[in-house]
């Protein structure tokens, strides 16, 4: 007897969250590939290159003892958390108790879930930069709160305007995301930038989280929001191994501040997950290791790809900032197009090579398109020529 399906209603939390932009342009550019084409990928930030060896020695060293594939703590190691306190110490000139006020995490994309489902109720508002990364406004409606959009534009320099937030009745923000290396115009932060919002979410009573997966790529001098007096009673900051460590698929994150908020999100998280890998943990403790000297090979690549891609974006005629940091290009598109996504479209079905429109990060990023530094040199040079013929 063959019965009907049965109709169970998707929850209300879901509501208008669609299914992320590139889980849908991944599927098509792997069915046109299944159809004979070779389609260049220019649009995603995952790091090509591996982890250092002696990373990778660390997994192995630590996968072969059997104890060590147990559940582990929800807190994550000791090891481990004592570690990013050091790394952040050693580069960010920032301290931070290993055991209260570190978490580590599986990524720092978890993290901005944990967050939102620990602190939002519904009704409480959340100020999202436009643009910015799609996984804030996303995750706000699936914990239930309300999306304020800020704007971040080029005539000021991708930086919030706070007089303008101010002027604005501010009572129901609870969360301000803020995220600087910025992703995706890359631009830069700095202490000036971190100490005015520190101040704006103190006059406003807002908690403040920046997520800084960015630091290292491109940038001489790495911050933390968290190395500035008096931080930690308003922010938190997300951390990520994904880029600068080239651990993107080892999924190892952190969340870092202050320890009641901290211990806020461990409930949450506890009842999420049942620890990291043990031998990942180790790794990723060898990694948070690394010297100078691993941040300056990585960044020689990334530069040196990076002049290739401001020639793809001369071809393509856009027009972009020559000192971005993080590891993509963002650049403007020219006035005789509709908007980024018809020229990611044109390049995709005409030139066989995918960009980033910049409108799926909000608005704002609609003239805009974007390309990532996560491939080698000869596959920007094939894109180029490509684009070029």
């Amino acid at each position: 007897m063959i019965k009907e399906k049965l109709h169970i209603k998707n929850s209300n939390r879901l509501g208008e969250v669609k299914e992320y932009y590139f889980s849908t342009k991944l599927r098509e550019i792997a069915e046109m590939n299944a159809q004979g084409n070779d389609i260049i990928n220019l649009g995603i930030g995952s790091p090509d290159l591996a982890p250092h060896a002696s990373v990778i020695e660390a997994l192995n060293q630590h996968a072969i003892l059997p104890q060590n594939h147990a559940y582990q703590s929800y807190k994550g190691l000791p090891e481990l958390r004592q570690a990013f306190s050091r790394w952040y110490h050693r580069f960010f000139h920032a301290t931070l108790d290993a055991d209260k006020e570190i978490l580590p995490l599986m990524g720092s994309k978890e993290g901005i879930m944990h967050i939102s489902m620990s602190f939002l109720n519904e009704g409480d508002e959340v100020l999202v930069p436009n643009p910015g990364y799609p996984a804030y406004a996303a995750v706000t409606r699936l914990a239930g709160g309300t999306i304020r959009n800020y704007n971040l534009t080029a005539d000021k320099q991708w930086l919030p305007d706070l007089e303008a937030l101010e002027q604005q009745d501010l009572s129901k923000v609870k969360i301000m995301w803020i995220n600087y290396p910025n992703m995706p115009t890359g631009a830069a932060g700095s202490r000036e930038i971190f100490q005015s919002l520190i101040d704006f979410a103190y006059r406003n009573e807002i908690m403040l989280i920046n997520d800084n997966p960015y630091a290292f790529i491109l940038n001489e001098r790495p911050l933390s929001i968290l190395s500035l007096d008096g931080a930690k009673e308003v922010a938190m900051e997300l951390n990520s191994l994904s880029k600068a460590q080239n651990m993107a698929g080892w999924r190892v994150g952190v969340l870092a501040g202050r320890a009641d908020w901290i211990e806020n999100v461990l409930r949450f998280k506890s009842n999420m997950d049942s620890g990291m890998f043990k031998p990942v943990q180790m790794a990723a403790t060898k990694a948070l290791e690394l010297g100078q000297d691993w941040y300056n090979h990585l960044n020689e690549i990334y530069a040196r790809r990076q002049e290739k891609v401001f020639e793809i974006m001369d071809a393509l005629n856009c027009d972009y900032e020559s000192q971005q940091q993080g590891m993509f290009v963002w650049a403007k598109i020219p006035d005789s197009i509709e908007d980024g996504f018809a020229l990611s479209d044109s390049t995709l079905y005409h030139k066989k090579v995918f960009i980033t429109p910049g409108g799926i990060f909000g608005s704002n990023g609609n003239r805009y398109v974007r390309i990532s530094l996560c491939s080698n040199m000869e596959t920007l040079e094939k894109a180029l020529d490509r684009i070029q013929s």
